[in-house]
């Protein structure tokens, strides 16, 4: 695991995760070394998670609202043994939680990480491809 450091970047905001930060200069530019392997692994891992398009609407939905699995089969239109798999691998991977009402299981995105990176790479596609309609809700 690596070492968690405090440091104030260049562009003023803070990052618990840096390797180390070194400012030089006057403007204060912030350099860091290089990512070590075991966090760059985890971060491959991490973002091939993301890398299936059903997993990706599932997250969709999920940024929208809190859902249980008949929602999800209902508003995504897969069935249910297919759902129950990404969702189970989304969960291993603390992609999503979920939590339970009675006899329901409602589902939920992990933490505000996971929509800002979804968010962010909408955004970053609609800008780069132009893509018309796709907009996200905060």
């Amino acid at each position: 695991m690596q070492k968690k450091v405090v440091d104030k970047t260049a562009d003023g905001y803070y990052n618990e995760y840096m390797n180390s930060c070194s400012y030089i200069g006057l403007e204060g530019v912030c350099f860091m070394k290089p990512l070590n392997d075991d966090l760059a692994y985890d971060l491959g891992d991490f973002f091939k998670i993301f890398g299936d398009p059903s997993r990706i609407k599932i997250l969709y939905a999920l940024l929208q609202k809190d859902m249980c699995v008949s929602e999800l089969v209902g508003e995504l239109g897969l069935n249910q043994s297919a759902l129950s798999h990404q969702l189970r691998l989304l969960r291993q991977n603390d992609i999503v939680k979920f939590r339970r009402d009675g006899k329901m299981v409602i589902y939920s995105l992990d933490d505000e990480h996971v929509g800002i990176l979804l968010r962010n790479g909408i955004e970053h596609l609609s800008h780069k491809n132009a893509y018309e309609g796709e907009e996200v809700s905060e």
